[in-house]
């Protein structure tokens, strides 16, 4: 057994990019892939078959060790990511979750049948990217068959209708058809255009759904892998729900202020805590705001890494942030994103053995530190600001140099090594914000 182990993740890590397949003429302009599926480490098929109980119960706590580890085998990433994502209580029964899946399948059929009685392109394997209708809401003359005749649009039919294709920067719009056309187009997967308008349809639902927030650029970055690694629409669609509860207040946005600054709040701190120098000398650069840092927290470092190395990034990330409670908080409070709320995860919670939450979160508890902003993909920038620390302080003269030199890391930066720093300044931080708050 252990030498067909060895032989299978051999093959598998020789070929690692042939699951998701670049196109011949992108492969000079894409990162290389540094994440290789490792026996002993790597959740494999095997092993993640043999952590469910006859009925179907998963031994959670063993399957976060392992992605710890070494990450999630290619072959079997979504079906994983349903689980560290809250999709899926981990003590249900397989019976319990078909049912709900199909629960959900239905009702993401029916957002998907109001979108598309208002405009038929939705669902119809192709998408938007010219305008369709004005901005106080009239159908445009040579689009008319793409929205459907129902009498005068209100206000939210008005904006959603503008955000399928088109961008107006002012109103707070962004351009969902476009920004689909430009997602991941390195990737073999998106030169079928039904593929492009799966992704399409998915963010198009989200955005009517969300009323709060709707679409914004980026989102489609979070989607993407979701669309390649589930094959039912409804279930990706499910999978970028559940990741948005944790990350959509990033992406609200008002005239004077953006979601993300929270968490630019945060970093800051953080580094003022632990590099007081550091702080300080970007701070008279005149980034001490960090805004330098918006894109790796927005999009989880997607442009920062190859496909592979992102997702690898991320599902290690979700496993240590796993809180075995988020199942039961998200579907209590599961109609906050459909209506006005926030889709916060809010409630009581059961308790749960420590083994059951990921090593952050686990440390969180432990310490008694409960800021949600403080996620561990701020310290992960953290991390990177310390790895650069020396030639930020010898080199950067201006905001600019900074960018510069975090540039650099694109294509280069390891994911075990920055997340295991991570954790360092995570384990740092508290400490010295806990003396310093006594």
């Amino acid at each position: 057994m252990l030498i067909w182990n060895r032989m299978f993740f051999n093959a598998a890590t020789e070929e690692l990019d042939s699951y998701y397949p670049i196109r011949p003429e992108c492969q000079a302009d894409v990162p290389k892939t540094r994440f290789k599926a490792r026996v002993g480490k790597t959740l494999s098929p095997r092993r993640w078959n043999a952590a469910f109980s006859e009925d179907g119960h998963l031994d959670i706590a063993g399957v976060l060790r392992r992605i710890q580890r070494g990450g999630v085998h290619p072959t079997i990433k979504g079906a994983v990511w349903e689980f560290l994502l809250g999709c899926y209580d981990p003590n249900s029964t397989f019976d319990e979750r078909n049912a709900v899946r199909e629960q959900r399948r239905e009702q993401y059929a029916a957002w998907k049948a109001v979108c598309q009685k208002m405009v038929p392109a939705v669902g119809s394997g192709k998408f938007i990217t010219t305008p369709i209708i004005t901005d106080d809401g009239h159908p445009l003359q040579d689009s008319s068959a793409a929205v459907s005749n129902h009498g005068p649009l209100d206000q939210r039919e008005i904006h959603w209708m503008l955000s399928l294709p088109q961008i107006d920067m002012d109103n707070g719009i962004y351009a969902l058809g476009l920004d689909v056309v430009r997602t991941d187009r390195t990737l073999q997967y998106y030169e079928n255009e039904a593929n492009q308008a799966k992704l399409w349809d998915i963010l198009a639902v989200y955005a009517w759904v969300d009323k709060d927030i709707g679409y914004v650029q980026g989102m489609n970055d979070i989607c993407s892998p979701l669309v390649i690694l589930l094959e039912h629409e409804a279930d990706a669609f499910w999978c970028f729900e559940r990741a948005m509860r944790r990350l959509r207040e990033n992406f609200r946005s008002t005239t004077s202020s953006m979601g993300v600054q929270t968490q630019l709040g945060t970093l800051a701190q953080i580094i003022k805590t632990i590099d007081p120098k550091l702080h300080q000398h970007l701070e008279e650069l005149d980034g001490g705001e960090y805004l330098f840092a918006i894109r790796m927290l927005m999009v989880l470092f997607r442009r920062e890494f190859s496909f592979v190395d992102a997702m690898y990034l991320w599902e290690v990330m979700w496993a240590m942030e796993y809180n075995p409670n988020f199942y039961a908080l998200y579907e209590d409070s599961r109609d906050s994103v459909s209506s006005s709320g926030h889709g916060e995860v809010k409630g009581e919670v059961s308790q749960k053995p420590l083994k059951q939450y990921g090593k952050f979160e686990r440390k969180n508890l432990k310490t008694g530190w409960t800021d949600q902003r403080g996620a561990l993909a701020v310290f992960l920038v953290a991390s990177v600001l310390e790895k650069k620390n020396k030639r930020l302080l010898r080199e950067a003269q201006g905001l600019d140099d900074v960018v510069q030199i975090l540039g650099e890391i694109t294509g280069n930066l390891d994911a075990k090594k920055a997340l295991k720093e991570a954790l360092k300044i995570h384990k740092k931080y508290l400490s010295k914000a806990s003396f310093i708050l006594s």
